[in-house]
């Protein structure tokens, strides 16, 4: 069973979710809690934990600057509960590669899934052996979210046919939307739509070089049902439709 560390920053708030929180159905032993960041560090390093929960609602800039100290000196995952929605924020607390960012309004049944996809994680990316749950920062990044972004690349490449959103992607992975679409743009410097624009149309750019593939049918193989909307996309993308792009490159060979 993991142990918990749950930090609350914002110990007047009437939000009690972390606490009727059933931990060990989930997996999860809530094994400290502080109010306080000094207490958490004192906690930190006398505890071996396998993930810390922090409670920064009406406390960003306190929550931030103790998921600094704790990355000081660990790996450990982080989730950081009742952050604002605005962007620079969540961009902060992704630098600190925190494993979740769940803003506030916080339901129970979102805190369930994270927890649950938290445990996936674990059980996948982390040894059984507790040293391995504070790596040093002097060592490869083992953060169970480190790979989040694959995921979803992955997932776009093997869906391309079909309807694809990040809302989808977001819910079999249990992340937050909000949170996983933020994250992805930072990482890919780009947004999650831009993303699977550019794959779609790469894609419908290969089949159209090297298939004899009829328009429609590469359309459909990139995930558009309607054509007026493939080739309005394709040439945006491209400055020619599909059927100039395929003389051009029958030219050039």
């Amino acid at each position: 069973m993991y142990k918990v560390l749950v930090v609350d920053l914002n110990d007047h708030s009437e939000d009690k979710t972390l606490y009727t929180l059933d931990w060990n159905s989930l997996g999860f032993a809530l094994e400290g809690f502080a109010d306080a960041s000094a207490a958490a560090m004192s906690l930190f390093a006398k505890h071996r934990f396998s993930l810390i929960a922090i409670n920064m609602k009406g406390a960003h800039a306190e929550g931030l600057e103790l998921c600094d100290q704790i990355r000081s000196k660990s790996r450990l995952p982080i989730m950081l509960i009742g952050g604002g929605n605005d962007f620079q924020l969540a961009r902060k607390a992704m630098y600190y590669q925190v494993s979740d960012y769940l803003p506030d309004p916080l339901s129970i049944d979102e805190l369930m899934a994270s927890m649950q996809n938290l445990k996936r994680e674990l059980d996948s990316a982390l040894s059984t052996d507790d040293h391995e749950h504070s790596l040093s920062l002097s060592e490869n990044d083992s953060s169970p979210q480190g790979n989040i972004i694959d995921k979803v690349k992955e997932y776009v490449g093997e869906t391309l046919h079909q309807n694809i959103t990040l809302k989808e992607i977001s819910n079999i992975l249990h992340f937050n939307c909000s949170y996983l679409g933020q994250k992805f743009k930072y990482h890919e410097k780009m947004t999650f739509n831009e993303y699977l624009l550019q794959q779609r149309m790469e894609k419908a750019k290969s089949l159209l070089e090297h298939t004899d593939m009829k328009v429609y049918k590469i359309a459909n193989e990139v995930g558009y049902t309607e054509m007026d909307w493939f080739y309005k996309k394709f040439k945006s993308y491209t400055g020619v439709s599909a059927n100039e792009y395929r003389k051009m490159i029958s030219i050039t060979a």
